[in-house]
């Protein structure tokens, strides 16, 4: 059986840092680094409302200027907010700045009515369509060749633009592109995607979905997308953890032990998953990521 390998998130918010314990992302980082991690991610999740959320491209660059090793991620990025050249630019600078260690993590979603997308003036209906024009440019930006691409919104039609002739520089690697997303997300993972980002499902709901994932990429002839499943942890049993768990309900990754979360661990790597990316919910965060390693060295 193959290996899985383990990532988790980074505190999002300042509140969260100061609740781990550590003053800033770039000491996080460095701790997650050294407890042999292999990935550390950020959630796309500015509102405008007031809560203190971290912009997430420049939290990476912090955290990719003071490590060597741990790979960097998205979890995921919101690409309707950013127009393609600019998000162009921001994968090219993170991967100048972590030597080619960005995981993409990409979505649609998020919180079109929020302030912040609103303030935008981001339309959440054209979301999708906005979601895979800038995905099918941005391989060519980062390869440095000319471009022509059309003035404004990427969903509109062309002949409704002008066409400008554009070259970014400098090139830069296409980091591996992980499309999140439930199963209508197929598509856009076999068209744009290196990986499919699920989160909140159970092993066996994720065999039966990497079944079907494989069969349409055979189908069209494309190579098997690989798997990276997010979550929300919530370890241990005591008086916290029950709490988690009940504020979590659709949360499927609730362990009691280590040896319990190996076995998960487990569960979910014969199901398909090449990657698990998953944040602790209860508890003291550098004990739970004890817990998370303990049982990351006995799935070894």
């Amino acid at each position: 059986m193959t290996s899985i390998e383990i990532g988790t998130g980074l505190p999002t918010t300042v509140e969260e840092l100061a609740a781990a314990g550590v003053r800033t992302v770039t000491e996080a980082a460095r701790h997650l680094e050294d407890m042999g991690f292999e990935s550390l991610w950020l959630p796309d999740l500015i509102l405008g409302d007031g809560t203190p959320a971290l912009e997430p491209a420049l939290a990476l660059a912090a955290a990719a200027a003071v490590t060597e090793r741990v790979r960097i991620g998205f979890g995921v990025l919101v690409v309707p907010l950013r127009p393609a050249p600019w998000l162009a630019a921001q994968v090219a600078t993170l991967q100048h700045l972590s030597g080619d260690r960005l995981l993409l993590g990409v979505g649609s979603g998020g919180f079109p009515d929020s302030p912040f997308w609103r303030s935008l003036g981001v339309s959440g209906r054209d979301r999708g369509r906005t979601t895979d024009a800038t995905l099918a440019l941005l391989p060519r930006l980062l390869s440095g060749e000319p471009v022509e691409i059309a003035e404004g919104e990427p969903s509109l039609s062309r002949d409704r633009r002008r066409q400008l002739a554009l070259t970014m520089s400098p090139k830069s690697a296409v980091p591996p592109i992980l499309v999140g997303g439930s199963e209508r997300a197929f598509h856009r993972v076999l068209a744009h995607g290196d990986a499919w980002f699920p989160s909140l499902i159970d092993p066996a709901g994720l065999a039966g979905a990497v079944t079907r994932l494989r069969e349409m990429a055979a189908e069209r002839g494309v190579p098997a997308p690989g798997v990276t499943v997010g979550g929300h942890l919530v370890l241990g049993d005591d008086e916290s953890a029950r709490s988690a768990h009940e504020a979590l309900v659709r949360t499927p990754m609730t362990a009691r032990t280590p040896e319990e979360l190996a076995e998960l661990f487990a569960a979910y790597r014969a199901a398909g998953a090449d990657r698990i990316v998953a944040g602790p919910d209860n508890g003291d965060w550098r004990t739970q990521l004890d817990f998370m390693a303990d049982a990351k060295a006995l799935l070894d």
